[in-house]
């Protein structure tokens, strides 16, 4: 589920469920939380990168999981992601995500809790739960406003449409949009001029930086949690849900049937 590497002072959490492009379930969550709180322990790492294995950064939450929770295992499971993006957000070391791939819902939430974002070009972005009746849970209703802009926000959120990297570059939102060849090698150079910084001054940046920007509203959390719930339990975004759900288990059979009649 997560892989972890540390090399020069730099440590790298990769997400590592490429089959299901990185879509996040519990058991991931419970990686991130148990990595993140290592790497804070750790006086070696000065900074942290969060990417993906394969084609995605994350793809959101993993449907097979989400689709199926009784009322308790849905709360449950958003009360693990806020720990999740809390904790990355409260890291006392930066974070860098270095988006692979394409990053929706949780994962774009992910990267939003980071310190610094760089992208792969043709990178896409979004928050697409409107169209499933549903809206972000992790922050994103919190974060991508004071990280993007209030508008350019709205309209993503409210319209569920995907965004480009270099929409999200021209904006501010990336510090970085780097080619598919050499990503990795060019997300390391970029995570260096930070790893031979003082650690105490990098803490202490980091702290006041969040401070100027502002913490995330938990008034504003917990509505946002609220109202996820609530739709989350109608009969809209069930349908929906199931309607997902079905299509995924229909991709998936035929892919195995093709795997099947190739291998004769």
């Amino acid at each position: 589920m997560i892989s972890f590497t540390t090399t020069d002072h730099i440590a790298t959490l990769t997400f590592n469920r490429p089959a299901q492009l990185n879509a996040m379930n519990r058991e991931m969550m419970e990686g991130i939380i148990a990595t993140l709180d290592r790497v804070n322990q750790d006086a070696e790492i000065r900074v942290l990168v969060i990417t993906g294995n394969g084609r995605a950064f994350m793809a959101g939450a993993d449907i097979k999981e989400y689709a199926r929770q009784t009322r308790e295992e849905f709360e449950s499971f958003q009360v693990l992601g806020r720990r999740v993006y809390d904790a990355i957000e409260g890291l006392s070391k930066p974070v860098i995500a270095a988006i692979n791939g394409h990053a929706f819902g949780g994962g774009l939430e992910i990267a939003l809790a980071c310190d610094m974002l760089v992208a792969v070009e043709g990178a896409k972005m979004g928050l697409p739960e409107i169209l499933l009746h549903l809206i972000p849970g992790g922050g994103g209703t919190q974060r991508l406003p004071k990280k993007l802009g209030h508008s350019f926000a709205n309209e993503l959120l409210m319209s569920g449409r995907t965004a480009t990297a270099g929409e999200f570059f021209a904006r501010g939102l990336l510090n970085r949009i780097f080619p598919a060849e050499g990503f990795a090698e060019s997300v390391m150079e970029f995570a260096g001029q930070f790893a031979d910084k003082d650690p105490e001054a990098l803490r202490v940046l980091k702290q006041l930086s969040r401070i100027a920007c502002g913490p995330v509203n938990s008034a504003a959390q917990c509505l946002e949690n609220e109202t996820l719930a609530r739709l989350y339990r109608a009969e809209p975004a069930q349908a929906k849900l199931k309607e997902f759900l079905q299509k995924s288990l229909d991709r998936e059979r035929e892919k195995k049937r093709e795997n099947l009649i190739s291998s004769l």
